[in-house]
């Protein structure tokens, strides 16, 4: 049995996305380029309409395609893995500590994490919910670590917006690629949220996309205020400048931005 993590970019995606571009190719032969049922100016807005609507999907399904096979991990790149191991290697927990992945997935990081320490317990939760559900879930969570031999894990339902743990519960915590795809909520916030229940002297390794159009561009000022409030050894850890990727794939990824937030509380 092999781990099955998923890709980021899932194969149903890229379907339904050539599906629609069949679809507006055949609209675009039939009402603008046939004449058979429309003519003169209808026929021309139609042609004009779903020519560019064909030629926008026909891109799209492309960039996808290139993005899920950047993405496998059984892929020649494997970027997906390169990103949740180098992430994982900036989770140290104590023998017999408790380390927490917020916003699990499939448990990859939660895994890459319990590897490095496995002398101490992960904990990885997410809520499992929405368009991904039938991609990444609990049971896939629990499935990938038995199949990668791992038995110092565990998964339970949470939500980064309001985490169900109490306050200095794990001495780690760590997240890949979660808050951006939180909509309506101050992903500052949200940090702080999953360092409310990181114990004194416990580390953090966060993964995101840090940019202004995700974070309001204050990254360094959060930074500051988390030292004011006592953490330590607290830096931004820009990961497109070689460490995981280079700028120009993050660009074309649509990853520019990605950042690692460490420290210690």
């Amino acid at each position: 049995m092999k781990p099955d993590y998923r890709n980021w970019v899932p194969q149903s995606m890229i379907y339904g996305l050539a599906g629609a571009a069949a679809a507006a190719l055949g609209l675009f032969l039939l009402l603008g380029a046939s004449g058979l049922i429309l003519q003169g100016t209808a026929r021309l807005v139609c042609g004009l309409m779903f020519g560019l609507g064909t030629l926008a999907l026909v891109l799209v399904s492309v960039w996808m395609i290139v993005l899920h096979r950047t993405f496998d991990y059984n892929g020649k790149r494997k970027l997906a893995k390169t990103i949740v191991e180098g992430t994982a290697d900036y989770v140290r927990i104590p023998d017999g500590g408790v380390g927490l992945d917020v916003g699990c997935g499939s448990g990859a990081l939660t895994i890459a994490c319990a590897k490095r320490n496995p002398k101490a317990e992960l904990v990885g939760c997410d809520i499992w919910r929405g368009v991904y559900q039938t991609v990444f879930s609990k049971q896939r969570c629990q499935d990938n670590a038995r199949a990668e031999g791992v038995s110092n894990v565990r998964f339970a339902e949470g939500n980064a917006v309001a985490l169900p743990f109490e306050d200095e519960s794990f001495d780690a915590v760590t997240s890949n690629y979660v808050y951006h795809n939180i909509a309506g909520k101050d992903r500052k916030e949200l940090l702080l949220e999953s360092l409310r229940v990181l114990k004194k002297g416990g580390v953090f390794a966060i993964h995101d996309l840090m940019d202004k159009a995700h974070y309001g561009g204050e990254m360094d000022r959060f930074v500051r205020k988390l030292k004011e409030r006592g953490f330590q050894e607290v830096q931004l850890i820009d990961t497109t400048d070689g460490l995981f990727m280079g700028r120009k794939e993050a660009r074309w990824l649509g990853l520019g931005g990605s950042t690692l937030l460490v420290g210690r509380k």
